[in-house]
């Protein structure tokens, strides 16, 4: 069986958020939370965050048992991005993109 976690609207960048993701996208459930709770990153931490909840979802929603949870399937995708002006010499302005991410993580027992 499938078990879905979200986390739409994360102030990261995608591209740093990958990074973390394609860690553990494979692995098995007990392994992963081991691997992203020693990484300095914050990304670890959101996806850490993320992967606790996919397991909750999956031992209290359908009963499954954390030893045979794998990680099925693992993605970033870009959300909205934050538009900001940094002023600058002469009078101008630049545009600043704060990107956000949408983590999703899917975990099965197959």
């Amino acid at each position: 069986m499938k078990v879905t976690s979200k986390l739409r609207y994360a102030r990261i960048s995608p591209q740093k958020t990958r990074l973390i993701i394609d860690m553990i996208r494979g692995s098995e459930v007990l392994q992963a939370m081991k691997l992203v709770q020693f990484l300095p990153q914050k990304g670890a931490k959101i996806v850490s965050k993320v992967l606790d909840s996919a397991v909750a979802n999956a031992e209290n929603n359908f009963g499954l048992d954390i030893d045979d949870l794998k990680v099925s399937n693992a993605y970033v995708d870009e959300a909205p991005t934050f538009k900001r002006f940094r002023a600058r010499a002469r009078g101008r302005g630049t545009r600043i993109l704060k990107r956000n991410s949408h983590i999703t993580i899917e975990i099965s027992d197959e």
